[in-house]
């Protein structure tokens, strides 16, 4: 539903609150007639009498609406709300009822003729108190059930998100080019080293089982991330051959804690795609897994030159931020840096506090 609402064949066009608000004051002024006609008081005293107040009423919670925009009243919190519409009802109350009290008295109404004025004045103040809380409770309802459902809208869109970021994270994990040079690489050792070439189609298929499940848990323990490093590490020492060392330094401490899944494989990939692949003479590769401060600290470290920051790597190390941030909030953080002349360093933080309330709540609920 639009904003605006265009009325036949030209430009003009109405809002939608000019559309609520001339038919609901149409409505009021019509039910004042139709009891005055029911009581037999109907004149045409009493239609300029209803007008006048009808005009009153659009024209005061025009005013009222447009104190509560300018204000931003409708962001702050609920009961912050709730007593400034309290305020503002009274308040324009009291100036609607400064209008309508001369006017009565001017135009010789019934009502003036049996108060005094300042009773007349209260007497306003008391009619008018009710109408605008009402017409007050409409607009906020209306604007509450609005913000609900825009929250509502904007909640499944950035779920949509996540799950289209995760979705392309998942794909990025296994590089097509990896997967066809294990498969060249599996093709040659068939017939050299049979036994071989069936360790590797299960270190391969082991990885892609990794991948396709990576979807159906926020985090895995670092004991299976590790293992399906090791695999890929695995193949990718069969094209590189002597090229490529692998350190590992990890305390075992860290096998049961909770990480990303495919996150440190992701940072592994990276670091042999932009690092060691480019150098002649091949390089190092260390994976290091500490806890420091309450923190679980993840490092991967390889030969070669940074030529950028966390972008550089392509969508796969922008990705990690973004897990991360998705997971942890700012309680984790992620960097990628040139430590040497010939070194890059990954290192990521995770919080091991926040990880292993995670873990209970789930237990507690599971």
């Amino acid at each position: 539903m639009q904003n605006r609402i265009y009325l036949g064949m030209g430009r003009f066009y109405l809002s939608r609150f000019w559309i609520f608000q001339l038919v609901g004051w149409s409505i009021f002024g019509l039910i004042n007639i139709f009891f005055a006609v029911l009581f037999e008081q109907f004149s045409e005293r009493m239609v300029q009498h209803i007008l006048f107040f009808v005009e009153m009423g659009i024209l005061f919670s025009f005013l009222m609406r447009e104190v509560i925009k300018r204000s931003n009243i409708l962001l702050k919190g609920l009961q912050q709300q709730i007593i400034i519409f309290m305020v503002l009802t009274l308040v324009f109350s009291i100036l609607m009822a400064s209008v309508q009290t001369p006017f009565e008295e001017i135009c010789n109404m019934p009502s003036s003729k049996k108060l005094t004025f300042h009773a007349l004045f209260f007497y306003m103040v008391a009619s008018d108190v009710p109408l605008l809380f009402m017409w007050n409770s409409f607009y906020f309802m209306y604007h509450y059930v609005s913000k609900s459902q825009k929250q509502q809208l904007d909640t499944l869109q950035l779920e949509a998100l996540v799950k289209e970021l995760e979705l392309k994270t998942i794909k990025s994990h296994i590089n097509p080019h990896f997967i066809f040079n294990a498969l060249n690489s599996i093709r040659a050792l068939i017939d050299e080293n049979p036994t071989r070439a069936r360790r590797a189609v299960t270190e391969l298929s082991s990885i892609l089982r990794s991948s396709m499940n990576a979807e159906k848990s926020e985090t895995v323990t670092f004991k299976d991330e590790l293992k399906i490093v090791k695999d890929y590490l695995a193949l990718e020492n069969m094209r590189f051959e002597d090229r490529l060392c692998v350190e590992y330094d990890i305390d075992e401490e860290t096998l049961e804690q909770q990480v990303p899944p495919m996150m440190l494989q992701t940072l592994v990939e990276n670091a042999i795609k932009h690092g060691i692949s480019k150098q002649v003479q091949g390089g190092v590769v260390k994976i290091i897994s500490d806890i420091r401060n309450n923190y679980h600290l993840l490092v991967v470290q390889n030969t070669g030159c940074l030529t950028g920051g966390i972008h550089s790597g392509g969508f796969g190390l922008s990705s990690t931020q973004d897990r991360l941030s998705l997971l942890y909030g700012d309680k984790a953080t992620f960097e990628i840096k040139q430590i040497d002349i010939a070194l890059v360093e990954a290192k990521v933080l995770i919080p091991v506090s926040l990880i292993q309330q995670k873990l209970t709540h789930e237990s507690y609920h599971n």
